[in-house]
């Protein structure tokens, strides 16, 4: 059954065809997905006039930690009270032996009152040792935190900045590359365009280049079927001895001819339906059939030469490309002059380290907030601005003569696919005319025959030449068809 259903003819008119190559062709799908790519490379470029907000964090361990002291200065804070209590003792061991002299001078000169004030000298030193030894005391606390006071303990260091920053002036390049983008987008549509334009051209060539040879085909077997009919009756008029062997010989031979014709014609379109199945995207054995009859089909007015060329340079997806091309360049000569044009940018920051130094040196995390302005401004480049800037310039007017001579060569393309239209719808009316003329002679050449004053080398030439005459009002047909195609190409007015 599965085999079955694979070998029926496939019917199929020239729009279904031409959905199917648009919808199963490999090149329109990349077509379709570079112009899918440009667009999100236009969206893509929009973002630059938004500010930027970025999150960096870090974490650092030192093998050593930075010391804004010295090791003899820590020495000195911490021996603070040490020196401090040397220096005091040794003050109050003077003041001890002064005391002791002037007790020893009043017992010789009063011995009672030198009794009295010994306990009031022995109570005052008391309370200077303890007040040394309290100092001495207090100040080696003080040094000592004064030395951790100031330690920095950087050994491990944790560091957080949330950056903001908006782009006011950049010299031009986001509004250019905006611009760049844009078009780039547009030129990947045109692409898409003429991709499919000219799939739609290769799929009506071969589509009618079927209908063509099964016409052909058709007129091969009617012509056959003539020629068996004169075979018929030939061996009648020889069998009545009408006619000689070599009459029937001659017709054996057109015999043969319209059979390898027939062959030649099946091979033919044997190959031309595999091309279209390829285009298609089906199987390389399908059976095609065309629904469309080339005789039947209407066919176009062709305008004057002038409106066909005013049509192609409004509607050809190549002059499309080339004149947004054309302004891409355009937008490249800003922005290479962007990059050496000044530029302004706003910044704003929240910073946490840890250790922080915002209220001395502690192990914590805290931050701060900053705002900014950035300007760059280039001064000396030696001239490399001016050279990019011609170089890009130049590149700018190769487009522009590059879209030129496209324009002229379109302009010849479509005026020579309007002659062709007109030439061939001329043969056509030509092969029309003797068509009917060949079909008279045939006539005439049969009842001719039939009545026996015509001999049958006659018959033969009638029957040739109604089938060049019908063969060629085929291809002449066939030939406007593909000339009204080739025309619309030209225009860029391929309707799909």
């Amino acid at each position: 059954m599965a085999s079955a259903a694979m070998a029926q003819p496939l019917q199929l008119s020239l729009d279904s065809c031409i959905s199917l190559s648009i919808k199963n062709n490999k090149d329109i799908s990349i077509a379709q997905m570079n112009q899918e790519a440009a667009k999100y490379a236009r969206k893509e470029a929009f973002t630059h006039y938004l500010p930027r907000v970025e999150a960096v964090g870090t974490y650092v361990r030192n093998q050593k930690e930075i010391s804004l002291l010295s090791d003899e200065q820590k020495e000195m804070l911490s021996g603070m009270g040490t020196t401090m209590g040397t220096a005091v003792g040794s003050s109050m061991n003077a003041m001890n032996e002064k005391a002791t002299a002037m007790l020893q001078g009043m017992a010789q000169q009063n011995p009672q009152m030198a009794q009295q004030l010994a306990p009031l000298f022995q109570q005052f030193g008391d309370m200077a040792s303890q007040m040394a030894t309290g100092m001495v005391q207090s100040l080696s606390g003080v040094g000592d935190g004064l030395v951790d006071a100031l330690r920095t303990d950087t050994r491990n260091v944790t560091a957080v900045a949330l950056m903001l920053t908006q782009p006011v002036y950049m010299g031009g390049k986001i509004v250019a590359y905006n611009k760049i983008t844009h078009y780039a987008e547009q030129i990947a549509e045109a692409q898409a365009d003429q991709k499919i334009q000219e799939l739609i051209v290769q799929v009506e060539t071969a589509y009618w280049q079927i209908v063509s040879l099964e016409s052909k085909r058709e007129l091969a077997i009617g012509y056959k079927n003539l020629i068996d009919t004169l075979d018929y009756n030939v061996q009648q008029l020889i069998a009545s001895g009408l006619a000689s062997k070599a009459d029937g010989l001659s017709v054996k031979v057109k015999k043969n001819e319209a059979d390898v014709t027939i062959i030649q014609i099946d091979n033919g379109l044997a190959l031309s339906r595999m091309l279209l199945c390829q285009l298609c995207g089906l199987d390389i054995n399908t059976d095609i059939h065309p629904t469309d009859d080339v005789l039947s089909s209407p066919v176009g007015e062709v305008g004057p030469s002038s409106s066909c060329v005013e049509t192609a340079m409004g509607n050809r997806p190549e002059l499309k490309a080339l004149g947004l091309l054309s302004k891409i360049n355009e937008e490249k000569v800003k922005v290479v002059r962007s990059e050496y044009l000044p530029s302004v940018a706003v910044t704003a920051n929240y910073m946490w380290s840890n250790p922080s130094v915002f209220n001395g040196f502690e192990n914590k995390m805290k931050g701060m907030w900053n705002v900014g302005l950035l300007v760059k401004v280039p001064l000396v480049n030696w001239g490399e601005g001016v050279y990019k800037v011609k170089s890009a310039k130049l590149k700018a007017r190769v487009s522009d003569a590059s879209l030129v001579e496209a324009r002229e060569k379109i302009e010849l393309q479509t005026t020579q696919c309007a002659q062709r239209v007109t030439e061939a719808a001329n043969r056509e009316v030509t092969a029309q005319r003797s068509m009917e003329e060949a079909e008279e002679n045939l006539r005439f050449a049969t009842l001719g025959m039939n009545e026996g004053l015509v001999p049958i080398s006659n018959v033969l030439m009638a029957q040739t030449a109604w089938l060049s005459a019908k063969s060629t009002v085929l291809s002449a047909r066939i030939d406007r068809r593909l000339a009204e195609v080739n025309l619309k190409r030209a225009m860029g007015s391929v309707n799909y």
